[in-house]
């Protein structure tokens, strides 16, 4: 997703009031919760693409429901991210959204718990592209903001992403990072971070 379309998550305070979070992999999502989580996503954000939905594909879903409705989603997929001459195996963050109506009542923080429990036990580290009205709940969250330069690495070499700097944060978990060096990720159509 572009960094100017993640709404606000849910606020935190309150995550006692949110509903059960349920994790499943894309493989395992039937039809009509997969057309629920993409019209969901679609009503969240204004700037939707259909880019932005593959890139929610893939990996694991967290999603809550309400009286059968389906009110949030969040996902984590696996990516590549350079740092420093390594390749990091990255629990990427995307499609995070609930419904306007079901906002502040903690279920954005419960869509997070879910996927930060998976990427500290599955991944190097966390990433994500945030929003400024964002970047609040993820830095209180642990996320720290990228300080270094931002680059993809496309099919033919290395291209800057000035654009995200700012944007970016990551979730540290297994391996030493160093904020304020580059930080490449893998090449994908649509939008890159």
């Amino acid at each position: 997703m572009s960094p100017t379309s993640h709404p606000t998550p849910a606020s935190s305070e309150h995550p006692t009031s949110a509903a059960p979070v349920r994790v499943v992999h894309t493989a395992d999502l039937d039809t009509a919760t997969l057309n629920a989580a993409r019209i969901l996503l679609y009503d969240v954000f204004d700037d939707m693409t259909a880019e932005d939905w593959e890139h929610a594909l893939g990996g694991l879903h967290a999603l809550v429901h309400e009286d059968g409705e389906l009110i949030g989603h969040a996902a984590v997929v696996q990516r590549r991210l350079l740092h420093n001459g390594r390749a990091l195996r990255c629990g990427y963050v995307e499609g995070v959204g609930v419904r306007a109506d079901h906002r502040g009542r903690g279920h954005g923080a419960a869509l997070m718990n879910a996927l930060e429990r998976v990427i500290r036990n599955a991944y190097d580290l966390g990433a994500l592209s945030a929003a400024a009205d964002a970047a609040t709940f993820y830095a209180a969250r642990g996320w720290q903001p990228w300080r270094g330069h931002s680059w993809t690495l496309t099919p033919t070499g290395p291209r800057r992403t000035a654009n995200e700097d700012g944007t970016l944060y990551v979730l540290p978990s297994s391996v030493p990072l160093a904020p304020e060096a580059d930080l490449t990720c893998d090449w994908r159509e649509g939008d890159v971070w």
